[in-house]
């Protein structure tokens, strides 16, 4: 299975990220896991300084931005 990780702190951006990988994860089937990483300390360790931010599988695929469920699903193929 692999790992959809949502960086960030809890702000509405963060959450409403969260929310679009929790849509795209229901609607690939169980293929990914969503995971929100909200420590600081452990977001800086991803090289990330601007949240939200989106990794897979712990490789950063986007930063600062709210993406929507068709881009998400686009960065997973």
């Amino acid at each position: 299975m692999k790992k959809i990780q949502v960086l960030g702190t809890g702000c509405g951006k963060c959450k409403t990220l969260a929310a679009n990988a929790e849509t795209v994860a229901k609607a690939l089937g169980g293929e990914y896991a969503v995971e929100k990483v909200t420590d600081i300390t452990e977001i800086m360790q991803f090289g990330v300084m601007s949240t939200p931010a989106l990794a897979v599988d712990g490789v950063v695929k986007s930063v600062g931005k709210v993406l929507d469920p068709e881009q998400i699903k686009k960065l997973l193929q």
